[in-house]
């Protein structure tokens, strides 16, 4: 039968030099598995070769010196002689003699010895400059060196063995910079921004086309890095960012009537919409008209019926003005036709009800104004409201809707008053609303004959959260709206913004009188 091969006797350890005992397997000090020793070389070289150590600046290690027992330096330790010097000159101490006393003989360490920078104790040549280590301690492994306990470095026996791992003999070649955790200290710093590609006129032209358009246009391009397409989501396909959207700020002039809807700075989308503009009467005269409508958040798709109900409604007030129909039954009609439009957007296939039949139906409140040179009609459905402000800001202004919310109601009961009542974390659960789950539809009208010139302020409640009642409205509005109602809608935005912008705000300004045909805001 086979037998494996019998290990060579070691007397010392060959990584640390502890003296071995007969049959050890493992070293008792450092725990160096004796079996992957290799056996003792039969003869030494007797020439110094010097060898450049790539990272250290150093020189391999040397042989024994002659004169050494033969066969004594591959298996032993630091080698030590009695007086004869080494092969650069060295005196090497003679270790002390044991007393019998079954003690541990002392060892010489290479840190013992002057000179001798190397992992195995042997000193530099004469002409080689001493190993440099300005940043670190003698005993910094990472500067090259050899650790204080006489260790090997980065694991390598000291007598040139080959390592337990298999590596070669001998000091390896310094590598990354790393502490007792290993962790590597050399990596390059983090950037803190990743710079986006440049854009890439050769993709701008491909995405162009696939949109349909011209090379020049970059509608379907993302904003942030110039390269990805934009997907039917609104988001980049190349880096994820988010597009603006169509509806977060939008503004619009018509006439003398001017409007601006933002989406404020705490939600991800504009679910208000308005629609304004203007009409001659069946005598000449002009009529301005202005819708503006607050999607419902709690139920689908508040967006798409905030502006479905404001398409509608205006499409009724400009088909049904010149007809020479009274501005009130105008409002009230379309205020029936918006309801329509909104319900129009529940339709949809049974098997959609039955995989959420928990959802509302879209939703959103309507607030509309009809100015004329004689008179101001106001219609409304929810709490989105109308202000009247007068430009002689000495005369009272006044609030000219009334709520269809749980406050409102409950003020009108004379259960609380209004301070009270909108206070309460249910002030704006609205009671009436325009949708396919409205409890009935009840379009409000008013109308008033004011005698003197002002503003109409119509407005969801993002703006009249922060000017709740009408002398806070009218501080609000500049003194010149009647003739920059665009300036003065802006104005009332910022206003709302600078408040905390918690919701969407949405804001139209109607002069009254309303401007003879083809004046407008200056």
């Amino acid at each position: 039968m086979s037998q494996m091969p019998q290990q060579a006797a070691l007397s010392r350890c060959p990584s640390c030099a502890e003296p071995l005992e007969s049959g050890d397997r493992f070293c008792g000090a450092c725990g160096y598995d004796l079996s992957a020793a290799p056996a003792p070389p039969q003869d030494t070289p007797t020439l110094t070769m010097h060898h450049p150590v790539p990272g250290t600046g150093g020189t391999a290690p040397h042989p024994p010196a002659p004169g050494g027992p033969a066969g004594a330096g591959g298996a032993a330790g630091p080698v030590s002689s009695a007086g004869p010097a080494g092969a650069a000159g060295q005196v090497w101490p003679a270790a002390p003699q044991t007393d019998g006393s079954g003690g541990r003989p002392p060892v010489h360490l290479p840190a013992d010895l002057p000179r001798t920078d190397f992992g195995d104790g042997s000193p530099p040549p004469p002409d080689a400059p001493r190993p440099p280590a300005p940043d670190a301690p003698a005993g910094d492994a990472s500067a090259g060196g050899v650790p204080m306990n006489g260790a090997p470095v980065d694991g390598a026996p000291m007598n040139g063995a080959p390592a337990p791992d298999g590596r070669p003999a001998g000091p390896h070649p310094a590598g990354p910079a790393t502490d007792a955790s290993g962790v590597r200290f050399d990596r390059p710093p983090e950037p803190e921004e990743y710079p986006l590609a440049p854009p890439d006129p050769r993709v701008a032209a491909d995405l162009a086309a696939w949109a349909g358009g011209a090379p020049g246009d970059a509608a379907q391009v993302c904003v942030a890095c110039r390269v990805g397409r934009v997907d039917g989501d609104g988001y980049c396909e190349h880096c994820g960012h988010a597009q603006p959207r169509e509806r977060d700020h939008l503004e619009q002039e018509s006439g003398p009537v001017a409007a601006v809807s933002d989406r404020g700075l705490r939600h991800h989308r504009n679910e208000d919409a308005f629609a304004v503009g203007h009409s001659a009467l069946p005598d000449g005269s002009a009529a301005a008209v202005a819708v503006v409508c607050d999607g419902v958040s709690s139920a689908t798709r508040p967006d798409d019926a905030s502006l479905a109900a404001s398409r509608a409604a205006l499409e009724s007030l400009l088909a049904a003005l010149p007809r020479g129909t009274h501005p009130q039954q105008a409002l009230h009609e379309a205020i029936v036709a918006a309801a329509h439009a909104v319900n129009s957007l529940a339709d949809e296939p049974a098997t959609a009800r039955e995989h959420a039949p928990h959802q509302n139906a879209p939703a959103c409140t309507l607030v509309a104004a009809v100015v004329t040179p004689s008179l101001l009609v106001v219609g409304w459905v929810g709490d989105s409201r109308a202000y009247w402000v007068p430009a002689d800001r000495t005369a009272p202004p006044a609030r000219l809707t009334e709520d269809d919310s749980w406050a409102a109601q409950m003020v009108a009961a004379g259960l609380m008053n209004e301070a009270e009542a909108y206070a309460d974390e249910r002030a704006h659960a609205i009671t009436g609303w325009l949708g396919a789950d409205a409890y009935e539809l009840e379009p409000h009208t008013a109308a008033y004959k004011p005698d003197r010139p002002g503003v109409v302020v119509v407005c969801t409640d993002g703006l009249w959260n922060y000017a709740e009642a009408a002398e806070e409205m009218a501080e609000a509005v500049p003194p010149d709206a009647a003739v920059r109602p665009l300036h003065a809608a802006r104005v009332l935005v910022g206003h709302a913004l600078d408040g905390g912008g918690h919701d969407n705000v949405t804001v139209a300004v109607l002069p009254f009188p309303a401007p003879p045909p083809g004046a407008g805001s200056a």
